[in-house]
């Protein structure tokens, strides 16, 4: 069966899964923006990897807005971020991306911060945030809290090639 990897990233970490899972499916990889359509239909395995943003997936609706057309393949989405995937990170995005009953298998895979190399939109952005987190009482923060606050001066990278095992194991079960 023919598989492809389509991904939209933003600063390396979901291109960077694109690629290792490319090379283990020893598969086409390319940006969201660079295949039609019409061509994803021709594959039976589409993997497809976004960053999330206030629990989107970036680039996905690229593919969703066509779901009806992706029925008879087999997808499976991956989603990037800094978080530790907890409930009601989960529940944001599926409430966020997924708004059918759909066979689409999804995987967490934590990314990478820089706060240095962020554009000076994604800065501001970025700040106004931190503005958000450090309102709340030291004891009531939790440790995705502490941990963001922390990359903003100590960049942080939780990429990880092993994370990609289960989206592998996953793609291979299908083509048996």
């Amino acid at each position: 069966m023919k598989s492809i990897v389509v991904y939209e990233s933003r600063y390396g970490s979901t291109e960077k899964y694109a690629k290792w899972i490319g090379e283990e499916l020893n598969c086409r990889v390319s940006k969201i923006g660079d295949v039609n359509t019409e061509e994803l239909l021709s594959y039976d395995n589409i993997i497809f990897g976004g960053w999330l943003h206030a629990g989107t997936i970036k680039g996905f609706k690229h593919i969703y807005k066509y779901i009806d057309k992706f029925r008879d393949k087999n997808l499976i989405v991956y989603y990037v971020g800094l978080s530790i995937m907890d409930d009601s990170v989960y529940e944001e995005v599926k409430k966020n991306n997924f708004k059918y009953d759909d066979n689409i298998k999804q995987f967490y895979l934590r990314g990478a911060f820089n706060y240095n190399k962020l554009t000076a939109t994604d800065k501001l952005m970025m700040n106004m945030f931190k503005i958000i987190l450090k309102r709340q009482k030291e004891e009531e923060m939790n440790e995705n809290t502490r941990g963001m606050l922390d990359a903003y001066t100590n960049p942080i990278d939780f990429t990880d090639k092993d994370s990609i095992k289960p989206i592998i194991d996953e793609v291979n079960n299908m083509n048996l």
